[in-house]
């Protein structure tokens, strides 16, 4: 079994007198893709915080590859976990390449008095063919799209060479084809990184790329299902998350959901929400 590069151990968080998670507990092994899903408020952004030793828990414990929060300087932590977030705040029209850069300093903006190295160039430029922007390396930040944003985003979070990458609600913001791209771009990640363990965080479960391999299922702070993907996200998972009664169905990888109202015509029979055509 290969080693933990993240733990909780009966976590909860109080915000302003408001208990945002109750005992929550999550082991991701090195190889490990799991996705984080549950309703807005749920309080998935509150774990991927301390997963990005961001913030700390009110109780319990949390292990980042190896450093328990508390022990460790977050700074120093963050700057070893890949980290992709759709709303990155820069305003400089940086190119793609040095935007990707900005991956070793853990900053938006290039740092001043500071220059890479070729070397550190050429790997910017070879993550970014990885990622299918070979063509765009020198691409301007706000001329480029949503869709290829992402991508360069995920090169960025890839260049320290994490063992944890962190990925909340990547696809937001993309039209079909783009949020298409981007999944596979993530997909591939298994194949190109397989000691790679990430996180992902989102509540639509057709954004799970096929590589994922764990969930955790999560409503009012408290986990409903966590395990292997197939076992954890199921109709009867879902529905009790969301707390709507939604059918859950996977094909060659993929899922969808949608609600089990029946209109005229519609077969009936109670719905298993187990894997249906080709794995």
């Amino acid at each position: 079994m290969s080693h933990p590069v993240l733990e909780l151990r009966e976590v909860t968080f109080r915000r302003k007198g408001n208990q945002i998670l109750h005992g929550v507990d999550l082991t991701v092994r090195a190889g490990e893709h799991w996705a984080l899903l549950g309703p807005n408020g749920a309080g998935k952004s509150t774990i991927l915080g301390f997963c990005g030793a961001l913030t700390h828990p009110t109780s319990g414990t949390v292990d980042v590859l190896g450093r328990r929060l508390g022990r460790v300087d977050l700074q120093e932590l963050r700057r070893v976990i890949g980290h992709v977030n759709p709303r990155h705040a820069l305003q400089s029209p940086l190119t793609a390449a040095e935007v990707v850069l900005t991956g070793l300093t853990g900053t938006v903006e290039q740092p001043m008095r500071w220059t890479p190295t070729e070397e550190q160039q050429d790997l910017a430029r070879s993550l970014l063919a990885d990622v299918g922007l070979a063509a765009r390396i020198d691409a301007s930040w706000p001329t480029m799209s949503q869709g290829e944003r992402g991508r360069t985003l995920i090169a960025r979070a890839l260049i320290s060479r994490p063992q944890l990458l962190l990925l909340d609600e990547p696809t937001t913001g993309l039209d079909v084809a783009a949020r298409e791209q981007l999944l596979e771009t993530i997909g591939t990640l298994a194949r190109t990184d397989p000691g790679l363990a990430s996180v992902l965080v989102t509540h639509h479960l057709e954004e799970l790329p096929v590589s994922t391999s764990h969930a955790l299922v999560i409503s009012h702070g408290r986990v409903v299902a966590a395990g292997a993907v197939a076992e954890a996200i199921t109709t009867r998972t879902i529905s009790e998350a969301f707390e709507h009664p939604i059918r859950v169905e996977r094909e060659r990888g993929r899922w969808s959901a949608r609600s089990q109202w029946r209109g005229a015509g519609e077969e009936t029979g109670e719905e298993t929400g187990e894997e249906t055509g080709a794995a």
